[in-house]
């Protein structure tokens, strides 16, 4: 299983879903403009975006007795509530690697605490989180690898309820024209910090992208767009299958 990334997206070691997501090939197939229902949450059919790449120079603050003032506290409010209030989410999503790679394919969300990421292909690979597991699965090898949803950044986007200030150390909060973003980081001891920077859009007030740095100071982006929030989802689709699927070999 190649590459590292937040799955996905998340996007792994045990500590970080950066690195357990896989980076898949880049040139899949273009998508289909059809959409298999009517969007709820960005309205008409959208084209996939360009993601938003952070500055890898960039040096986020990063400090227990940060402050932020009555804005900052806002924003993130703002964000908060936003996350709390979806329950179901589904659409399309671009992902760019830590190399530069892109792939493209679907998402479904069923809070709390589950996901899954279906690649375009000639990807392999699926990404199914059941509430507390998340595993990183290649259809043509036949393998998965198992994480704790627990010990991914994952889960902030996945909880039913989230207050972003109160249950996440977050080290940075901007708003400007087109985004609202968060910094949320993560220290592990036997494996290093890792961030998650959620990009809500400053207009519509819906979920952008996010973006997961690494232990070792890798980012790999994911964008999402035609979203609908009101779908009812297959549980099945987010059960993880351990009969058909044997540990990842090596």
């Amino acid at each position: 299983m190649a590459g590292v990334l937040l799955v996905t997206a998340a996007m792994v070691t045990a500590a970080s879903f950066a690195q357990n997501v896989p980076v898949p090939k880049p040139a899949p197939k273009g998508r289909d403009s059809g959409s298999s229902g009517g969007p709820a949450v960005t309205g008409a059919t959208q084209a996939p975006p360009n993601p938003v790449i952070p500055d890898p120079r960039r040096n986020v603050p990063s400090s227990i007795f940060q402050t932020f003032d009555a804005n900052q506290k806002a924003q993130a409010a703002k964000v908060s509530a936003y996350l709390s209030s979806l329950s179901t989410l589904v659409g399309n999503f671009v992902q760019v690697g830590p190399d530069g790679s892109k792939t493209q394919g679907d998402f479904y969300i069923q809070k709390p605490g589950k996901v899954r990421f279906e690649y375009d292909a000639p990807s392999p690979i699926d990404i199914v989180a059941d509430g507390s597991s998340v595993v990183v699965r290649d259809r043509k090898l036949a393998t998965q690898d198992v994480y704790p949803l627990s010990q991914t950044p994952l889960r902030y986007l996945l909880s039913d309820r989230i207050d972003l200030m109160k249950d996440t150390n977050v080290v940075n909060v901007t708003a400007d024209d087109l985004f609202i973003s968060v910094t949320i980081e993560e220290k592990q001891a036997l494996v290093g910090t890792s961030r998650l920077l959620l990009m809500i859009g400053a207009k519509d007030g819906q979920l952008k992208q996010w973006t997961v740095t690494d232990p070792q100071g890798y980012d790999t982006t994911i964008a999402v767009y035609n979203l609908d929030a009101t779908k009812k989802l297959d549980p099945g689709m987010f059960k993880i299958d351990f009969t058909n699927y044997g540990p990842s070999p090596g």
